[in-house]
């Protein structure tokens, strides 16, 4: 049975708080601009209608303001797993990705400088790595990635990505292509899971130069 949701409409045709998404889309669809937020219960949803949008909206809450119920939902990362991440100065720019052991830090694989990427190919070459580090090490444990588009990527196979190849980036997109190629002839138990960077901090992977 799916959890019941509580849904805050500030900005709307009739604000508001509603006890459903079909009831919030009616507030909501076509409507300009419209502001509005879900929350695990009620108490909370009845909080932020009061108080306003502003420290809702557009901004992660940290793992200390959040609800119990979202603490519980949320949990604590698996530390027996891996992370990745990567760097682009500039964007794109100069880029490089590592792997690491979430519980402790100690590096597994690094990859560049290659002199022109982008941070969504170097997070996605990051997963594929780490996907093929565990496979070669028989580990069945899981990956962590901070990267929404990175995952999409691994899970369609197909990197969509509007830097223009040229001979500076080639070295990398023959990666990125062996990346593709490599997730189309293998198969993985490990779970990719993401990161919740807003309640556990930066990934154990980060470059640390944000």
């Amino acid at each position: 049975m799916a959890k019941r949701k509580f849904y805050v409409v500030w900005k709307g045709r009739r604000p508001g708080i509603y006890h459903s998404w079909d009831m919030c889309k009616e507030q909501i669809e076509n409507f300009q601009n419209a502001v509005y937020k879900s929350f695990e219960d009620l108490a909370s949803a009845r909080k932020a209608y009061e108080s306003g949008p502003q420290q809702y909206v557009g901004k992660k809450k940290s793992f200390k303001d959040m609800t119990a119920a979202e603490k519980a939902r949320i949990g604590r990362p698996i530390m027996n797993s891996i992370s990745v991440d990567a760097a682009c100065s500039g964007n794109p720019g100069v880029m490089e990705y590592q792997g690491v052991k979430t519980a402790n830090g100690d590096h597994l694989f690094h990859l560049g400088p290659f002199p022109e990427g982008t941070v969504n190919l170097g997070e996605f070459l990051a997963l594929v790595h780490g996907i093929a580090f565990l496979k070669k090490h028989n580990l069945d444990i899981p990956i962590y990635s901070d990267s929404v588009t990175a995952m999409k990527w691994v899970r369609d196979k197909k990197v969509n990505s509007k830097l223009e190849r040229n001979s500076i980036n080639a070295d990398l997109f023959e990666l990125v292509d062996r990346g593709v190629e490599w997730l189309k002839s293998n198969s993985y138990p490990n779970k990719i899971l993401k990161w919740e960077t807003a309640a556990w901090g930066e990934i154990p992977a980060d470059f640390g130069r944000k």
